[in-house]
């Protein structure tokens, strides 16, 4: 059975706290792996969240800012260290290619992993198959980008309508492929699936890139550094608030939100949750050190999930 979850390691900003590691996210989704943000002490978080290195098939950095990336050299070299047999792709801004380049090679170690490279420049499609990731440029003080799968809609097949219908075998997967076999259409014998849609939005001010990424989203995982108290502290230095971050939510039809990345200024979490319950009635998790957080159930028609 496919696995759909998120693995929360860390959701500190900027500095780790008593009870909060920096950020570190891992997406299972089917067979992919996609560690996003390993802040540091992303290693033994995934240690003590049972996640082991070889789960990891790509890495996912919004922007080189410490509190995002600075756990890459040690899950880097662990690559090697454990032999992970298959290639792990990384995506990063290009602009800090450097700073993925001295966190690669931080300390001399025997590199046997095969890690590639995948510099992100613009907006664009970085990888397809099942499902399609996305990226998009987000408003922060360095360059940022956010991060969206997208698994394309298909079709369930129903085995009473396939046997009313005499077809079975090798037969089913031809009617998959092509649409139709013989007088028989493949909607006459399966019904609608709709796809599901994942969004990783880290440090951003409000900006068209969010409402993008979330659009329509079944998980959104994104910054809720201040309060709306703070907003202006947010804007200065490139951050949402709980209260913009449910709002972006509520705008966009996001089922589930999950909330992250908190300032240390504010000791309580639950005054997160009641400023976005303000602005969004769907899912909220304020999301824990090590909290699993399972993707939602499929919607139960393409009326309740609209295309883009």
């Amino acid at each position: 059975m496919s696995t759909r979850e998120l693995v929360v390691l860390g959701t500190a900003s900027q500095v780790p706290t008593r009870h909060r590691n920096q950020n570190g996210y891992l997406l299972r989704w089917d067979g992919e792996g996609i560690l996003f943000d390993p802040g540091e002490g992303t290693q033994r978080q995934m240690l003590r969240a049972g996640v082991a290195v070889t789960d990891v098939t790509r890495l996912c950095v919004t922007h080189f800012h410490g509190d995002h990336s600075l756990g890459l050299s040690g899950v880097i070299q662990r690559l090697s260290l454990d032999k992970v047999p298959h290639p792990v792709h990384a995506h990063f801004p290009a602009s800090g290619a450097h700073y993925f380049e001295r966190l690669r090679h931080a300390t001399s170690f025997y590199e046997t992993a095969d890690l590639r490279e995948h510099p992100i420049s613009e907006d664009g499609v970085l990888a397809t198959g099942k499902a399609t990731l996305e990226a998009r440029k987000l408003s922060h003080p360095v360059e940022a980008f956010g991060y969206r799968l997208t698994e394309p809609d298909g079709r369930t097949m129903l085995p009473e309508r396939l046997c009313e219908h005499g077809i079975s075998g090798p037969d089913v997967g031809r009617l998959q492929r092509e649409g139709r076999l013989g007088s028989t259409r493949l909607e006459d014998v399966s019904t609608p699936r709709p796809g599901q849609r994942f969004a990783f939005v880290m440090d951003t001010r409000l900006c068209d890139a969010v409402y993008a990424l979330a659009e329509h989203a079944d998980m959104l995982v994104i910054e809720s550094t201040f309060l709306a108290e703070d907003t202006q502290l947010a804007r200065d230095f490139g951050h949402l608030t709980a209260q913009q971050a449910a709002r972006v939510a509520a705008e966009s039809g996001v089922r589930q939100l999950v909330l992250t990345h908190f300032s240390q200024r504010y000791p309580d979490p639950a005054r997160f949750l009641e400023e976005a319950r303000a602005e969004f009635d769907g899912e909220i998790v304020v999301a824990e050190d090590l909290e699993r957080v399972q993707v939602p159930k499929r919607r139960s028609s393409p009326a309740d999930h609209p295309a883009p």
